[in-house]
């Protein structure tokens, strides 16, 4: 299937409703709105779908595949850094891809005019993937052995934190016409995270944005995350971002050797 789009449709996810306001979530709860009435539901949707993303893990693991969930806010530059790493490295690395947006396909059709082999899933109302979802996905996908599957998760700084995929790490992707604040008024996500890639650097001499501060405040949040500062557009810094890709595969075959 390769250049191929195939398009999932998602079930109502499990929130119900769209987002449209920034909330708070706790790890262990969620909530739906009825009637103006906030019902409070307790572990079980998060451990069902936990109890999921261990399957897909699993899965993915017994069959040498890295997976990586990117998250973002709407705008960041996901989909374009994504299509620059494919063409960068489709010499030596097997990428494919699982895109996730509530509608429309126009993400994984640029996707696919990369080569890629690239499946839809549309959220419809849900604001994020679910790990049945994209359990959906890689069975559509199936995705060949030693290989990358990049997971571009609804474009959203909150849900896509408190819901496991079965990744082996998420990759958070925040551009610099963005506050560089984003890390303390979402530190759930900065905290989930194993990787900053700060983007659109090319723009800075245009920008008040502070740098230094920006990751100052994201190691707050999280000491041990990475950060690499990158221009999807102007290439610069995305050298050392393929770098980690090629460590990730690379140590997944070390691990799945012994």
């Amino acid at each position: 299937m390769t250049g191929q789009t195939v398009e999932l449709r998602s079930d109502a996810a499990s929130h119900g409703h769209e987002h449209d306001h920034d909330h708070h979530h706790d790890r262990h709860e969620d909530h739906v709105h009825v009637d103006g009435k906030t019902i409070v539901l307790q572990e079980a949707v998060l451990a069902k779908n936990d109890r999921l993303a261990e399957r897909n893990r699993g899965w993915l693991q017994g069959r040498h595949v890295v997976a990586l969930n990117l998250v973002s806010s709407p705008g960041s530059g996901k989909t374009t850094l994504l299509e620059q790493t494919i063409r960068a490295l489709s010499h030596e690395l097997r990428i494919q891809v699982i895109e996730g947006d509530q509608a429309t396909v126009n993400d994984a059709e640029r996707i696919r005019s990369t080569g890629c082999r690239v499946v839809q899933i549309n959220t419809g109302v849900g604001c994020h993937l679910e790990a049945d979802m994209v359990a959906r996905g890689l069975e559509q996908l199936a995705p060949v052995p030693d290989s990358i599957v990049m997971i571009e998760n609804v474009g959203n700084l909150v849900c896509p934190a408190l819901f496991d995929l079965g990744e082996q790490a998420k990759v958070v992707v925040l551009s610099v016409t963005e506050g560089e604040d984003k890390p303390l008024k979402y530190p759930h996500m900065f905290r989930a995270a194993q990787v900053l890639l700060l983007n659109k650097i090319d723009l800075l001499p245009h920008l008040s944005f502070d740098v230094t501060r920006c990751i100052e405040y994201a190691k707050s949040v999280n000491p041990h995350l990475e950060v690499f500062l990158v221009s999807a557009i102007s290439g610069e810094g995305m050298q050392s971002w393929y770098k980690w890709l090629r460590a990730q595969v690379q140590a997944l075959e070390r691990a799945t050797a012994c």
